[in-house]
């Protein structure tokens, strides 16, 4: 029986490497470029005639992405793949799930629809979920979600000194709260109030009962980082020490990486999304996904 193939988008290619050892498929060669006007070549070096086939691609930076993605999907069929899946660390356009104004496109159920006429199943790691109960209410192939929370704790028992856990908001006091037990540490949450993508003003709850430890800001995405370097900065007038700051997303929009370590913020992140951040590796719990995902071998 020919195994299933795995083929890496570009800038996937080590994640892919991972997958492909771990789970026993073969990596792929794709071949893509752009014409000088833009547009894009797509070449399978490695041919998916009647074969089960993966296709990894984190969609930070979406919109250059999505429709090389589509074109490799789309081809992998012409040339006769059985079934075609999305691995995808990070799945982008979760963002707006509902039409705030009048007027407004709902993208995350537009995307949704994109990627469910392109792929028989996706994979990805902590969607951000808000008003969805889960991927199911707008994807329809199924899905599965791989949690990176105890990935965190793991990293901070055996990283961090006396930690002290701090949330982003109230709505992020469950899973925080799940990563401070698996950590064995206490947990806070932030007061927070966003006023516009760029413009978030932060309250601290009294910490006073946690003097002494070190502060560990987590949140699901680090984009414009607004509520991360706020945070950072009421800490550090209130006297606490430099902070360790993790995402499981880090998409550093306006250089909020640079920021966060000026002010003398430890930044770390999964590698659902490629950056010299990364320290926690989601590779072994996609494989697991991967391989536990039957749809792949039939």
């Amino acid at each position: 029986m020919t195994s299933p193939l795995l083929v890496a988008m570009p800038g996937n290619e080590r994640l892919a490497m991972e997958l492909a050892e771990a789970v026993g498929f073969e990596l792929g060669g794709l071949e893509t470029r752009q014409f000088p006007d833009g547009e894009t070549y797509l070449r399978f070096v490695t041919t998916p005639k009647g074969r089960s086939v993966a296709i990894i691609c984190t969609l930070a930076h979406p919109n250059e992405k999505i429709l090389p993605l589509i074109f490799s999907a789309a081809t992998a069929r012409e040339l006769g793949a059985s079934k075609v899946g999305l691995i995808s660390p990070y799945l982008a356009y979760m963002r707006q799930d509902r039409r705030f104004k009048p007027g407004e496109a709902v993208t995350s159920r537009q995307v949704a629809h994109l990627l469910s006429d392109a792929f028989d199943w996706l994979i990805t790691v902590d969607p951000h979920l808000h008003r969805y109960g889960s991927l199911s209410e707008i994807y329809r192939i199924p899905t599965r979600v791989v949690h990176a929370a105890p990935l965190i704790s793991q990293w901070v028992k055996s990283k961090v000194t006396n930690p002290l856990i701090i949330g982003p908001d109230s709505e992020s006091e469950q899973w925080v709260a799940a990563v401070a037990k698996d950590a064995g540490a206490p947990f806070s949450v932030l007061e927070k109030v966003r006023r516009g993508d760029r413009d978030v003003e932060i309250k601290l709850k009294n910490l006073d009962a946690w003097t002494g430890r070190t502060p560990v800001l987590v949140d699901d995405i680090i984009s414009t980082g607004r509520t991360m370097i706020e945070a950072v900065r009421l800490l550090k007038s209130h006297g606490w020490a430099p902070p360790v700051c993790i995402a499981v997303h880090g998409l550093f929009a306006d250089n909020s990486d640079v920021f966060l370590a000026q002010l003398g913020a430890q930044v770390v992140t999964s590698n659902s999304v490629p950056h010299g951040t990364n320290d926690i590796g989601v590779g072994k719990m996609l494989a697991g996904a991967l391989s536990e995902f039957s749809t792949i071998s039939s």
